[in-house]
């Protein structure tokens, strides 16, 4: 990363010498999972350069918007309204939360078994590490679970201006209505924040671009179902981590780009794995960067990923907000009933979520799925067996991994994976 930046991030309090470790085992861990890809689309490059500069140019377009009197909003999940955040004149960024980091000081925080995201999350905190956490004039947690809830409490005394929003637990007419009202007092609080209101021109305007940027990514997603697969797991990967951090509009107008190449790729039956790879459809936890442990795992062992069950992936950009209203009361309406059909593991019940896989191993052509659990969440795994008994009653072949973010179980799942792809053969 250029020397230009390091006054910026000191500006922003980093721990520098931390910052330049957490740098160097990222460009490390970067060159060499994705860099060692052979045949990668061209459109990529634009994606590598992305996280090339994720910690410079684009904290340095943060701060320039900062300066220039805009609000930067962090946050954790997918529940987090965009479309309200745009409205207000504000931009959303995603936070830190895809690796170990001061862990010893977390675990004094917080119990040693929670997930590994909620405890990533804190370090990158504690660390002083993450230039996009520094940045925000508001960071937005959300009870999506008992461990996020819980951690709220003690992240609160580490931020400044940390927003809880409550998220409802069942699909019911009186869960629908608690996410509007929470949904309502976002708004308040976001225009609060900026000084500007949300209008019915600006929320519409704001509804327009974030589905733009969906439909760029479902439409990579369609893409995806071609044998020879026209892009790698990791590489699509990268695309849905991007979407968390990328200005908009700039992210859209780039994964359109290297749609029209993939679809220039498929009439060739232009491949970056052979024909007759066997596929595979990744379901369940969040892959933040910079996990790249499971799809590195089952692509270096001859299968390609080709489609993302998770909050990284589909499930996070499946549907996007009705455009028609014309009130912002009608379009705050349209945005609830938007982000009410996530099929987020925090429901119960939650049969929609096995629907929508099915769905996907036949829209994608899989051959089976690996249903990808971080240790201590909960909610996926305890939703990870029933998951794999309805898959094998169906026939279709499912492994249950369960793991962290350190590599010290790389050789165990290594072999697990490569028994199952085999067993697809």
């Amino acid at each position: 990363m250029a020397e230009d930046y390091r006054s910026m991030w000191a500006d922003l309090g980093l721990d520098l010498g931390a910052h330049d470790a957490l740098l160097a085992v990222l460009g490390q861990a970067y060159q060499d999972i994705y860099m060692s890809q052979k045949d990668r689309p061209e459109g990529m490059g634009y994606f590598d350069f992305v996280m090339s500069e994720v910690h410079g140019l684009r904290i340095k377009e943060l701060v320039d918007e900062k300066a220039a009197g805009r609000k930067i909003i962090g946050s954790y999940c997918v529940f987090v309204p965009e479309e309200i955040i745009l409205a207000a004149n504000a931009t959303l960024v995603g936070l830190c939360s895809g690796a170990d980091f001061a862990m010893e000081d977390v675990e004094k925080l917080l119990p040693r078994n929670t997930c590994a995201l909620i405890k990533s999350s804190f370090g990158f905190k504690i660390g002083k590490v993450c230039p996009y956490l520094e940045s925000a004039d508001m960071i937005v947690g959300e009870n999506t679970c008992d461990g996020k809830k819980k951690a709220y409490e003690s992240l609160k005394d580490l931020v400044k201006n940390l927003y809880v929003m409550d998220l409802p637990q069942v699909k019911s007419q009186n869960g629908k209505a608690l996410l509007k009202a929470e949904y309502l007092c976002f708004k308040d609080a976001v225009e609060h924040l900026t000084g500007i209101p949300v209008t019915g021109e600006s929320l519409k305007q704001a509804i327009r671009t974030v589905n733009a940027k969906r439909a760029a990514v479902h439409r990579l997603s369609v893409l995806r179902n071609a044998d020879p697969a026209p892009v790698s797991g990791l590489d699509a990967l990268l695309v849905n981590q991007v979407f968390f951090y990328d200005n908009p509009a700039r992210f859209t107008e780039s994964v359109n780009k290297i749609c029209d190449e993939l679809e220039r790729r498929i009439e060739l039956k232009k491949g970056v794995f052979p024909e007759k790879t066997p596929r595979i459809l990744v379901s369940g936890c969040p892959q933040a960067v910079p996990n790249w442990k499971l799809p590195m795992i089952v692509e270096g062992a001859g299968a390609v990923i080709v489609g993302e069950e998770s909050c990284v992936g589909e499930r996070g950009t499946r549907n996007l907000t009705d455009e028609s209203g014309e009130t912002v009361d009608d379009m705050l309406d349209a945005i609830v009933d938007r982000y009410f059909e996530i099929d987020c593991a925090i429901f119960t019940p939650n049969p929609d979520r096995l629907e929508h896989i099915r769905e996907m191993v036949a829209a994608y052509n899989a051959d089976g799925v690996i249903h990808y659990g971080l240790q201590f969440c909960q909610p996926y795994l305890m939703e990870s067996m029933p998951v794999e008994k309805a898959l094998e009653d169906m026939e279709i072949p499912c492994l249950r991994i369960e793991t962290d973010y350190s590599m010290e179980d790389v050789g165990q799942l290594k072999t697990r994976v490569e028994a199952f792809i085999e067993q697809l053969r």
